[in-house]
């Protein structure tokens, strides 16, 4: 066989593609892998953001591996840590000479005749083209678009005189001690942004055409460092972890389930960590909570750089740019030497991968998922995207979880094909994140796979049941159709197909 093929190859090395490795080393050790990272580095998203203040919006107990527990104290972690953690994580799982960097995979292609995946690969370091196959394909790309974030032009913005950055792409040379910044923008980056820069700028603004709902968790979870105390660690973060999973999907709930009262409870906490006197128009958001995901803030610090005034929202529509700042629709002018515009994310599926089946475009958005994780009509294929009300990271884990036992049930059969096939007619028009509002969501609804009227098609966006029909139900659940090996295909053995029942 070629030194290029693999029974699994992974895309992506940030934390679902090295989360999900793992499992899989774990478990079936014997199965040759690969790792195929565009990137130089190892962190995917926490290697690529570099803006200040970068952080986790998801308490690190869940958003950690569940196998490897995260050891400090601080709820949200800075970027710089996360990453270190995957580092470690791939260290101590012995993966790091798995990971082959600057491979950007342009084309993935199934041929039946093969029972194997063909990928193509621009090596970007070098320009030269390489070819992968394997067995088994697991993106782990994320959802966006790493070359450029989301960008709207801005009327005027030719004539702006200072600088102006998008986060996704933050230059190390900008200095903005001393200067006036505006940030464009409302959601987490936005209000991560604002209270970081405050230590060196003149003054930040956040400048938002709408609020959002913010609200505010401890910077240190001191229950979670007296469990330490009094208990082995695995204990102590294991009781946090489950702790901290049901207050979010509490939240969740009851955000859904009595969405006014949530509302005036999110908006209270803000009034009362801003003061009586500050306009409460700029966090009473048109929508109800969970319409989009909430932002969170570590003990405050957007609302602390309010109070002090080193920091100011105005929420308004942008009328034009001039050559000193932004005029808005209200007539008020906003000087700015820097123009932040943390305005989005631009998704992309797949990183951009066309993929295919026997030379036959199969676009994503035509197929429905399966269980979450694979996909309608395509063999051999896993998709891993997390949760938009939960951390990411618990459906990775539990997807990774599920992988394992779908080879060992392929294996133990004598299997080496698994596709879904929806032979019930469950198919709608509903796309995987239509119930959620955000503006990157509705941007990008006609690229995101469908879903089904019922499961295993119907994307639940709930761990608890997520993590029992993955990791307790049936692999073989009378919608999975199995091939054995074909004759002559090197490396495998068996009998003609079977279809399961």
């Amino acid at each position: 066989m070629s030194e290029n093929h693999f029974d699994t190859v992974i895309i992506g090395a940030g934390l679902s593609g090295i989360g999900t490795a793992v499992h899989l080393q774990r478990e079936h050790p014997q199965r040759t892998m690969a790792i195929l990272e565009r990137r130089e580095r190892m962190g995917g998203t926490w290697d690529l953001f570099r803006y200040p203040g970068i952080r986790s919006d998801s308490d690190m107990p869940s958003f950690g591996y569940r196998f490897k527990p995260w050891t400090s104290t601080k709820v949200l972690a800075d970027g710089p840590s996360i990453r270190r953690y995957i580092v470690e994580t791939a260290q101590e799982y012995g993966l790091a000479d798995k990971v082959q960097y600057g491979l950007q995979i342009t084309r993935a292609n199934w041929s039946s005749d093969a029972q194997q995946w063909e990928l193509t690969a621009l090596h970007e370091p070098s320009g030269e083209t390489r070819t992968y196959t394997c067995r088994f394909l697991v993106n782990c790309t994320g959802y966006y678009n790493y070359d450029a974030g989301h960008r709207p032009h801005f009327p005027g913005e030719e004539r702006f005189g200072g600088r102006m950055v998008h986060p996704q792409h933050w230059p190390e040379d900008l200095d903005y001690a001393g200067k006036r910044v505006v940030v464009i923008g409302s959601g987490a980056t936005a209000v991560t942004l604002v209270p970081a820069m405050t230590d060196k700028a003149a003054h930040v603004t956040m400048l938002q055409r709408s609020p959002s709902y913010v609200f505010s968790l401890p910077d240190t979870d001191r229950i979670a460092m007296w469990l330490g105390k009094v208990m082995p660690a695995s204990w102590a973060y294991s009781i946090t972890r489950t702790r901290n999973i049901a207050i979010q999907r509490g939240l969740y709930v009851a955000c859904r389930r009595w969405p006014n009262t949530m509302r005036r409870l999110l908006i209270k906490q803000v009034r009362k960590r801003v003061g009586p006197d500050f306009d409460m128009r700029h966090f009473t958001p048109d929508y109800m909570p969970w319409d989009e995901r909430l932002c969170a803030v570590p003990d405050g610090d957007l609302f602390k750089a309010l109070r002090a005034g080193s920091a100011s929202v105005v929420t308004d529509h942008i009328d034009t740019f001039t050559e000193t700042g932004i005029r808005l629709k209200s007539g008020e002018e906003i000087a700015a030497d820097i123009i932040i515009t943390a305005t989005g994310l631009d998704v992309q599926m797949l990183g951009g991968i066309d993929l295919s089946v026997d030379d036959t475009p199969r676009p994503i958005n035509g197929q429905l998922t399966y269980k979450g994780v694979l996909m309608e009509d395509v063999p051999n294929f896993a998709w891993l995207f997390g949760y938009t009300n939960a951390p990411w990271t618990l459906k990775s884990d539990i997807a990774g979880r599920y992988l394992c036992r779908l080879f060992r049930y392929m294996d133990e059969n004598g299997y080496v094909v698994a596709v879904p096939r929806d032979e019930a007619g469950s198919e709608t028009d509903e796309g995987i994140l239509d119930s959620l509002q955000s503006g990157y969501v509705q941007r990008a609804k006609h690229t995101l796979p469908r879903q089904g009227r019922a499961l295993p098609w119907k994307v639940l966006m709930h761990y608890g049941k997520d993590r029992k029909m993955l990791t307790n139900g049936p692999v073989d659940d009378g919608h999975l159709r199995f091939e054995r090996a074909r004759s002559g295909n090197a490396g495998q053995s068996g009998s003609p197909e079977r279809m399961a029942a």
